[in-house]
């Protein structure tokens, strides 16, 4: 996929990502602070209205780290951070790339798992958006011909396994085990943001995994 390619991609995946503000919203009100669904909903339009600067000559990286500062500006939040600090680590791992591939996504996803990881002190079972995008990234590698599909069911399963673990970081580990039987919002929106990214590429609206109804 090159810049124009991925240009279309994401302004469709933002775009349709704006739709699971509430859910991330009513997630958050429980677990966090509740500032995630307009930090997800402020974050992801500033990305839309970032991509009318990018040419559609520049590279890949250029274009990931202008959603990096877009989404870092939008918001003051703790998450909008972690969020734009491993868009930012991934455009640094696509430098001298003209064209992005399966490998290349799988690279991105880790090298902003590793900044958050860093970044926000937290590893994968302490119930965060980590515990999403990790297994979502070995997906990847593992299924190279239905990458997204591959990816959207590993971290599915992992959402649904964050309802049995406590957190560890954050607001949400003021309630100790109290957090247990809950889904975790960061996990989740990782979650709406690869559906998002399938339904921008097929053109269709396909199910919604890791409902939570509470």
């Amino acid at each position: 996929m090159k810049t124009q390619e991925l240009k279309n991609q994401v302004r469709q995946s933002m775009a349709l990502l704006i739709g699971a503000a509430d859910e991330l919203r009513d997630l958050d009100q429980v677990l966090g602070d509740g500032d995630l669904g307009i930090t997800i909903s402020a974050g992801a339009k500033a990305v839309i209205e970032a991509l009318d600067d990018v040419a559609d000559d520049s590279a890949p990286s250029d274009l990931t780290r202008a959603c990096a500062k877009a989404f870092a500006n939008a918001n003051p939040s703790t998450m909008a951070a972690l969020v734009a600090g491993g868009l930012l680590q991934g455009s640094k791992a696509w430098s001298g790339k003209d064209e992005i591939t399966v490998a290349d996504a799988e690279l991105f996803i880790r090298s902003a798992a590793d900044s958050i990881s860093h970044r926000g002190k937290s590893q994968v079972g302490d119930k965060t958006i980590l515990d999403a995008i990790v297994p979502a990234a070995d997906a990847l590698a593992a299924s190279p011909q239905s990458p997204i599909d591959a990816a959207i069911e590993a971290a599915a399963d992992a959402v649904i396994r964050t309802r049995d673990l406590q957190s560890k970081r954050g607001r949400a580990s003021w309630l100790q085990d109290r957090s247990i039987g809950l889904q975790d919002p960061g996990a989740t929106a990782f979650l709406r943001m690869l559906e998002a990214w399938r339904d921008a590429e097929n053109g269709d609206t396909g199910p919604k995994a890791a409902v939570y109804d509470g």
